[in-house]
């Protein structure tokens, strides 16, 4: 049986649907801060627990035989951990202290965590590999790295084996439409996009066109949410069948820029989308790729989605179809 926390979120609800797909039994546990009842499989066990809480979260792993954990429950605003970053260090990393004593006291020894490319920080050279160097620009990077760090001495003193993905843009929706991204406020490039033929913004908005890119823009390895649901599942394979522990970048390994991205969204659209150049953000860099060779070798994965068109094709289904997300 596979927990997964925070499996009522974006991504983690995808990891749940594809589980639940492959035969597995799932239980969910989520605050529902930013997630979703909406979004959890109706055939998941699902739990309202915050992760913090140990006697609760005990109480979960007590009552159901779970053999490994999926954990995706995290705040994950670089703007907002900028602002506040006790809150990030608050539920991010003691968040994860409190879930790996309690599997400790109920001897689950495995876990895939929802790492993010924000480890990395301003990266030197493309694509990034899992043994470039570690030095996060923002407060929730330097949350994530803390949660791998943690694993890693748990790893040492326990024999708790993780697996620690790292990525980068996450995109789309599940193919049948019944669930898709919902966040509020929402600050993704492809849903922003998408608000403009929704009606809900007059034009996206382009941050500088005069970074060393092609054209100009910033240029980011966009992935499907089903590809990267799919590498937790195959995650979960390995740590059953290797014991061992291993950190991978998942993405594409294709750069895709903004300007790219608005005109695939045009295309699929049909609208003819605005866009205004604005003044360069704080911190963007021009460019992030991640190399997924290790992934693709060791995990045997392979994205299904590489063509742009397609992932925001999916994404424009569900949010065509659910304007108002999950509020309906």
């Amino acid at each position: 049986m596979v927990l997964v926390c925070g499996g009522a979120g974006y991504i983690g609800s995808h990891a749940v649907y594809q589980l639940i797909n492959k035969g597995e039994d799932v239980v969910v546990v989520d605050n529902l801060e930013t997630g979703h009842i909406e979004a959890v499989h109706p055939k998941a066990k699902f739990y309202k627990v915050d992760i913090r809480n140990e006697e609760e979260l005990d109480k979960v792993f007590k009552e159901n035989n779970i053999t490994e954990v999926i954990h995706f429950a995290a705040n994950s605003l670089v703007g907002e951990s900028m602002t506040n970053p006790l809150k990030y260090y608050n539920n991010n990393v003691h968040g994860t202290e409190v879930l790996l004593k309690v599997m400790i006291d109920n001897d689950v020894k495995r876990i895939v965590f929802s790492s993010t490319a924000a480890t990395y920080g301003e990266a030197t050279k493309m694509p990034i590999v899992e043994t470039d160097k570690t030095e996060p620009t923002n407060a929730y990077g330097e949350t994530k790295l803390a949660m791998e760090k943690m694993m890693k001495w748990a790893d040492i003193a326990h024999n708790m084996k993780y697996v620690s993905l790292r990525y980068f843009n996450v995109a789309g929706a599940h193919v049948s439409g019944t669930i898709g991204e919902d966040h509020s406020p929402e600050t993704h490039l492809i849903p922003l996009i998408l608000q403009v033929p929704l009606g809900k913004r007059e034009f996206i908005s382009i941050f500088g066109e005069d970074y060393d890119t092609e054209d100009g823009t910033c240029i980011r390895d966009y992935i499907h949410v089903v590809d990267l649901a799919n590498a937790h599942i195959k995650a979960i394979e390995y740590l059953r069948k290797e014991d061992n522990s291993n950190i991978f970048n998942l993405g594409n390994g294709n750069g895709f820029s903004v300007k790219e991205m608005i005109v695939a969204a045009r295309k699929v659209t049909g609208h003819e989308i605005p866009a205004k150049i604005c003044e360069r953000r704080a911190g963007d860099p021009a460019r992030l790729i991640a190399s997924a060779e290790k992934a693709r070798e060791i995990l045997k994965w392979e994205p299904e989605f590489t063509n742009v068109e397609d992932i925001i094709a999916s994404a424009w289904n569900w949010h065509k179809n659910n304007p108002k997300g999950f509020n309906k």
